[in-house]
């Protein structure tokens, strides 16, 4: 899963398809738990989407302009447009991260 902490390098990015964006850093519990296991998930998904991890504290740009306020929160992007957001202060499961990157395949293809 490649990190992106640079709003030009995102623009190219989210310019087409569907991006998830994956705030977190490495100071946070939480998302340091679900770490192990999204490259993973990125590898199952690559096919309907691109996963991109963001540096909450390497980014400060990136946090403010999707107003960011907790981490880890997701952010499913589709042509540039932001289409879904799984942002909760609860830690996040496999399963709720993967419903959240299936739901966002499926509006990504109701936008079509």
């Amino acid at each position: 899963m490649k990190e992106i902490n640079d709003l030009n390098a995102l623009n190219e990015v989210i310019r087409s398809g569907v991006t998830v964006l994956k705030f977190g850093a490495d100071w946070c519990k939480d998302c340091r738990a679900i770490d192990p296991f999204m490259p993973e998930v990125a590898e199952n998904y690559k096919d309907q989407l691109t996963l991109v991890s963001v540096d909450s504290e390497k980014a400060p740009d990136l946090v403010t302009k999707y107003t960011i306020m907790g981490i880890p929160s997701f952010i499913a992007i589709k042509d540039g447009q932001e289409i879904a957001r799984f942002v909760n202060g609860s830690a996040k499961s496999r399963q709720e991260i993967e419903d959240f990157l299936d739901k966002s395949v499926a509006i990504a293809n109701e936008l079509s």
